[in-house]
């Protein structure tokens, strides 16, 4: 019995041992499996940064290829824990025929308390394939913003706006604005004018006096809003996006006179300009901008800009929003479209119903109210409701629903 025992005990310790050692090969082919996949498989995200306050940029230029494919022709990396921000190319007046690249960066940057070691803006000299570095110029804030602006670089600076002109040895400064209201994020011209986009205060209007050498804010908008993305329009008129889903359309009066008052002599043009801006820093510009259009798209936009889709075509704006989605805004040709759209609009938000059972009116308003914008979206549902109620609504604009349906394809087909 006892050898029986032991002859059993042993056989159950050989088996043990030789299931340990099966399930070991299987883990191991396991592991090797997992392995290989992941040298296979691409990681859904780039790697997770060392620690707070460490950063990686690179400058690159890339070229379109005729078949259509972008090469790249330079890449700098860029060292000492350096953070880029901003980028323009700039012709400068004393270097008209040549192109600068010019990148606004900064040093051992952390977001959260916001401090920096460094900030600097580096003019490199753009050649045929390859990047040189003319100088660096250091600054005290991040540079958010810059673009040309007449032969000089006009650069946003937090809260001020500087303009600068190239040296042998660095930028030098023109003239400066520090009254603006937070941080400026967005920049563009047209003429002597300026349009300068705040973190939180919405849209300013900038005149440049050549003769005094001054930048003077001569409007500005009467809503908080934390722009993104700025398109110009006209000479009076820009489109943007904001942090919260919105877009919405400035215009400066037609009654508004963006020159100061000049007096007989000098004294009185220099009292002039020191209580203007003196109201600018108190309690905002001396004019204020006109809202034409605003529209919640529920969706944060991250860009906006001004083209025509087809060839000789007329002219659209494009929204791109951080999730994904490009919105085209289409200008009515006439007060007759106009009212279409608008009394179709009326009529699919009594009878169609969204998912969520909610009022489309207040939703479209959820910032501000809605004004002067059709939602398309909604009028494109036109074709979902039952026969009858189209044909109620063909009967009460006097077109057949042949004709509202062919309607709603004309302005699909203008993109």
């Amino acid at each position: 019995a006892a050898s029986t025992a032991d002859s059993s005990s042993a056989g159950a310790s050989s088996a043990g041992v030789a299931d340990m050692e099966v399930e070991g090969s299987a883990g191991e082919q396991q592991e090797g499996e997992e392995a290989e996949e992941g040298l296979t498989v691409a990681p859904v995200r780039g790697p997770v940064p060392a620690a707070v306050g460490k950063w990686a940029s690179c400058i690159r230029v890339v070229e379109l290829e005729r078949s259509g494919v972008f090469k790249n022709k330079v890449l700098i990396e860029l060292g000492n824990n350096e953070a880029a921000f901003s980028v323009c190319t700039c012709r400068f007046s004393q270097h008209s025929e040549e192109t600068f690249v010019v990148v606004g960066t900064a040093k051992d940057l952390t977001l959260h308390p916001k401090k920096h070691t460094a900030c600097y803006i580096n003019v490199y000299r753009l050649l045929e394939s390859s990047l040189t570095l003319l100088h660096q110029t250091e600054v005290e804030e991040i540079p958010m913003a810059m673009i040309e602006f007449q032969g000089r670089l006009l650069v946003g600076l937090g809260r001020s706006l500087r303009l600068f002109d190239l040296g042998k040895k660095k930028l030098l400064k023109k003239c400066e604005n520090k009254l603006f209201p937070t941080v400026v994020v967005r920049l563009s011209v047209s003429g002597d004018r300026i349009y300068v986009a705040d973190m939180a205060e919405s849209v300013l209007f900038v005149k440049y006096r050549r003769l005094d050498n001054v930048l003077s804010i001569f409007a500005d908008d009467t809503a908080p809003r934390f722009v993104t993305s700025m398109c110009v329009l006209d000479y009076a008129s820009v489109a943007c996006v904001d942090k919260f889903g919105n877009y919405f359309a400035l215009r400066l009066p037609d009654d508004v006179n963006e020159d100061l008052e000049t007096g007989s002599n000098n004294n009185s043009a220099a009292g002039s300009r020191l209580l203007w801006d003196h109201s600018t820093s108190n309690g905002g510009a001396p004019n204020k901008l006109d809202m034409l259009n605003h529209y919640f798209q529920a969706d944060m936009g991250t860009s906006i800009v001004k083209t025509a889709m087809k060839l000789q075509g007329k002219e659209v704006l494009l929204v791109a929003t951080v999730c994904g989605a490009i919105l085209a805004y289409v200008p009515a040709a006439s007060k007759e479209e106009v009212s279409f759209f608008q009394h179709l609009e009326m009529f699919m938000r009594q009878e169609y119903s969204g998912l969520v059972q909610r009022d489309h009116l207040s939703f479209r308003s959820y910032f501000l109210p809605v004004k002067s914008v059709v939602d398309g979206e909604l009028c494109e549902r036109f074709t979902s409701l039952p026969y009858a109620k189209q044909k109620e609504f063909a009967d009460d604009v006097d077109r057949t629903v042949a004709e509202v349906v062919k309607k709603l394809e004309e302005m699909r087909d203008f993109l």
